[in-house]
């Protein structure tokens, strides 16, 4: 029997995906990619956009009438809002937070499918006249169908982080050889105006720094190249636990005194970091490591005081300018990535100059710019959406304009050089290899030599546009890294 899996949204969700895999693979499924295959179909969902969530109105309607001409059993799970999850249980036979993975083999039993695990079983096992009342299995079964919907409408609250240290335990099925996710805390407790995630996966929990390095460990040992750690906010990490817990510095200096002892050649990243409370700490533990990436992703959202106080950012521009000139003076090579969002709600002209501003000075090399939509849940819900949808879209052409250029002045300046890449696999173009740099900036090579695709090699660089490059592989270290 097999299941069909589709991930909308984050790397966090990506990471979740890898999980569910793993919790098919033990009930007996084997993964298809082709919809009319599966047995059972599922879609981590994001109710953070709103085109995530129309992509999962629209697969559910298909589903729904596939049901027609064969039995299959549908579920959904993911950053759920409470009233997309209202909703949802309409549409799928399975609607449970991801902290309740571990149960759905349970879940999918009560449904009554029999999985391929289960015919292994004794049937004694299978049936019993008088099933436990007392489990785990029961209580899930009951929150998934009509309880949590009663839950819902009287105004109850449900709690998506419960059982995460549990959903943690779950071994995940990587997609990839060489490169992975490793969750290190879940939630979020900063309620952004304009963001749901507080509302989806609940307060921020961190992961216990034992089980990060752990699994860490255990990826670098097995020959994964490039790590990433995830959090809705990762540098408050361990802050819920103050006293019991080390703090994100501390565990990139843990990671970085793993990396120097182990010989292994790997970069770590982490995603995403709030300004706030970003400190000169985390800078620093970056700048003294190598397998720490010099690469920082840090959302500006917004370039204007007054906007990121609607945003309830809780930080200034004077703070978040401090981070970005210790991070030039720290680590000078370093990339910066950053989100934006144009057309916020009452944002003026001279508030978006202040953001278009913002990045002539920081001179971002990548930037996420999104145009502001309401989103059911938020605090900014509330409010009305009076930027004009024309104006949102010209915002967003300049500060795209703007990304462009500063982002071409710097690949220009690595014309000529030597980097360091790891290739991920085949370019569009044919004949050629996709890599990263340590800077995650994209560049291909022509090479048909597709044992590179997850090793580290050495490349000149011959041109440059504003989001790629393009090198030429050196022969004496694709040797080495071939026969290495």
């Amino acid at each position: 029997m097999k299941y069909h899996l589709i991930s909308l949204g984050c790397q966090m969700n990506l990471s979740d995906t890898e999980r569910v895999r793993t919790v098919m693979h033990q009930m007996g499924f084997t993964s298809t990619e082709n919809e009319d295959e599966a047995a059972i179909l599922g879609i981590i969902a994001c109710s953070v956009r709103q085109k995530a969530i129309d992509k999962v109105y629209s697969r559910i309607a298909h589903w729904n009438k596939m049901k027609h001409r064969k039995s299959l059993i549908t579920f959904v799970s993911g950053c759920i809002l409470p009233s997309d999850r209202e909703k949802f249980l309409k549409l799928f036979d399975l609607v449970f937070p991801m902290s309740e993975l571990p149960e759905l083999p349970d879940m999918v039993r009560q449904y009554g499918v029999v999985t391929p695990t289960s015919l292994q079983q004794p049937e004694s096992d299978l049936f019993t006249e008088n099933p436990p009342t007392d489990t785990k299995v029961n209580a899930k079964s009951v929150m998934q169908n009509v309880a949590v919907g009663s839950l819902i409408k009287s105004g109850v609250k449900l709690n998506p982080a419960a059982g995460i240290d549990e959903f943690w335990h779950v071994e995940p099925t990587y997609t990839s050889d060489f490169e992975a996710f490793i969750p290190i805390q879940n939630g979020c407790d900063k309620f952004c105006t304009f963001c749901a995630v507080p509302y989806t996966r609940g307060r921020e929990v961190s992961r216990p720094s034992v089980e990060i390095m752990d699994e860490l460990h255990l990826l670098v040992e097995k020959g994964f190249k490039s790590i990433t750690l995830l959090g809705q906010n990762v540098n408050s990490y361990g802050l819920d636990k103050s006293g019991q817990e080390i703090t994100f510095p501390q565990l990139l200096q843990q990671i970085g005194d793993y990396g120097q002892k182990s010989g292994k050649e790997f970069w770590v990243y982490f995603t995403s970091p709030h300004p706030r409370d970003m400190t000169d700490e985390v800078i620093e533990v970056i700048s003294k490591y190598l397998v720490l990436a010099k690469q920082i992703h840090l959302p500006l959202q917004s370039g204007d005081d007054a906007v990121l106080m609607r945003m309830n950012r809780k930080h200034t521009m004077d703070k978040y300018r401090h981070i970005m000139e210790t991070i030039r003076r720290l680590i000078p090579e370093a990339t910066v990535f950053t989100d934006i969002i144009v057309g916020f709600t009452g944002e003026t002209d001279e508030q978006f100059e202040n953001t278009r501003l913002a990045m002539e000075i920081f001179k971002y090399n990548m930037a996420y710019i999104a145009q502001y939509s309401v989103r059911p849940g938020a605090a900014s819900s509330r409010w009305a959406d009076d930027v004009p949808k024309e104006t949102k879209k010209e915002r967003y052409h300049l500060l795209s304009a703007e990304l462009s250029k500063h982002a071409l002045e710097y690949n220009k300046t690595l014309v000529g050089k030597k980097v360091r890449v790891l290739v991920r696999g085949r370019d569009r173009k044919a004949g050629y290899l996709s890599a990263l740099t340590e800077g995650k900036l994209v560049i291909r090579f022509a090479s048909e030599q597709q044992q590179l695709i997850g090793r580290f090699v050495d490349l000149q660089i011959q041109t440059a546009t504003p989001l790629s490059l393009e090198g030429q592989l050196i022969a004496e270290a694709a040797y080495q890294t071939i026969t290495a």
